[in-house]
């Protein structure tokens, strides 16, 4: 293992631990970090597609894929990559074929997401620990779980208020009570 693998990994693992002060259920959060770690592996073993256009989001189990690939067959691959990875109860495939996002349209993504995750953080209708944010090309996609359809609706209320975004997709689930 390298010095620049140990130091992510080591990063990673720092940051998954900060991420168990959450209310989120400390076995949930250990799960889908190993899950994570084990999928990224495989996706950087992988040397015949190029996935660096693509985001892995995990919650509870759940993996949201998106993104883009240029070819079905690389997307294919992912999903087969995906399958690998222990941890992982369901694989949500919602990668695009086209072309790599544009540096400019990377960095408006980059701002659309930082905003969204600011007004969750800030929402008392939403409880921003139970979702999980993706934006690609301007579609903004979340994963996680509301306790109710009233959070559930602010959730998605909140995303599509954000300037920029064209479409939301949402992949949340409502808490089992």
């Amino acid at each position: 293992m390298t010095n620049r693998r140990r130091a992510a990994l080591l990063l990673s693992l720092i940051l998954a631990v900060a991420g168990c002060a959450t209310s989120r259920n400390l076995d949930h959060t250990v799960n889908d970090f190993g899950a994570s770690t084990e999928l990224k592996a495989a996706l950087f073993a992988d040397r015949k597609h190029d996935y660096g256009d693509i985001d892995t989001t995990i919650y509870e189990g759940r993996l949201l894929l998106t993104g883009t690939m240029v070819s079905e067959q690389g997307r294919q691959k992912l999903v087969e990559n995906a399958r690998k990875a222990g941890g992982i109860s369901e694989i949500i495939d919602d990668v695009v074929i086209g072309e790599r996002t544009s540096f400019g349209q990377g960095v408006e993504d980059t701002r659309i997401d930082a905003t969204l995750r600011a007004r969750l953080v800030a929402s008392k209708e939403v409880d921003s620990e139970d979702v999980k944010i993706a934006v690609s090309k301007g579609v903004v996609y979340l994963l996680g779980a509301a306790s109710d359809e009233a959070e559930l609706n602010a959730a998605l209320d909140i995303a599509r208020s954000v300037s920029g975004v064209d479409k939301v997709v949402s992949h949340l689930l409502l808490k089992a009570r």
